[in-house]
């Protein structure tokens, strides 16, 4: 197994796996979670990420205004870095601040999965 080659631009293709966006949903779920904000996924696989796209929107959203101190500690725990977000606003231009962050949790806690299975794989 090789180590998959996520960006911004190819996300959808590492989410049509069923495994793979449920793991990655559980891992914003937790993510989240840690924090006391609440990502629920509906569990279908066809409609993650816009389903968790727009929950994310929704709540970076709140958080931005209500509790940014808290926000920022979660966007932390994901590891989203200020690079990435310049990064993902070149390749998604069409994308504004707040679906730019929300894409980039996705994208963030895919990476993980993925690392995770493909570091698995190389220890069995």
């Amino acid at each position: 197994m090789n180590l998959p080659n996520v960006q911004n631009n190819n996300i959808e293709f590492f989410l049509n796996k069923e495994d793979i966006v449920l793991e990655t949903a559980q891992q914003i779920m937790k993510d989240f979670g840690m924090f006391g904000i609440e990502i629920t996924f509906s569990g279908n696989v066809e409609k993650a990420y816009p389903e968790l796209h727009e929950q994310l929107i929704n709540q970076i959203s709140v958080y931005l205004d209500k509790d940014y101190s808290r926000l920022m500690a979660v966007l932390y725990q994901v590891d989203i870095t200020e690079q990435e977000i310049a990064k993902a606003h070149r390749e998604l231009p069409h994308y504004n601040d707040l679906e730019i962050l929300a894409h980039q949790v996705i994208f963030r806690d895919l990476k993980k999965v993925l690392f995770r299975r493909y570091y698995k794989s190389k220890s069995e």
